[in-house]
């Protein structure tokens, strides 16, 4: 078993599909790509798995809420404005990353289709 995983941004394999949650819909009809690159067991009580790979969703806006995942972003291509309830509104493009804590909850509105690595711990 190899210790370093290129993570490759351009998946040749076929992703996972999706829509929205009717109940998380804000506006539009997003559809949503999921390229599952690597999982692995976390070793720590607090975190059980940690995942990576790339998603990617078409303009709309929906309701995002972590529950107790940590979330680390970085956007590839593409445009988004991310609010966090109560809080100030943070846009993101292409070279920019962020973190979404456990606990977040907010809307994710995708503005021009988003491309981003993900990594994933809960």
């Amino acid at each position: 078993m190899t210790r370093l995983v290129p993570l490759d941004v351009m998946p040749s394999f076929t992703p996972r599909e999706n829509t929205a949650l009717p109940e998380r819909l804000i506006e539009g009809n997003p559809h949503f790509k999921t390229w599952d690159l690597d999982a692995a067991e976390a070793g720590a009580d607090k975190w059980g798995q940690i995942r990576s790979g790339i998603w990617e969703a078409t303009p709309g806006t929906t309701v995002s809420i972590k529950g107790e995942t940590f979330e680390f972003c970085h956007i590839l291509s593409g445009v988004v404005e991310i609010s966090e309830a109560g809080g100030a509104c943070h846009r993101f493009s292409a070279g920019e990353s962020f973190v979404m804590k456990p606990g977040f909850t907010g809307e994710w509105r995708t503005i021009e289709t988003v491309r981003k690595i993900f990594v994933t711990a809960s």
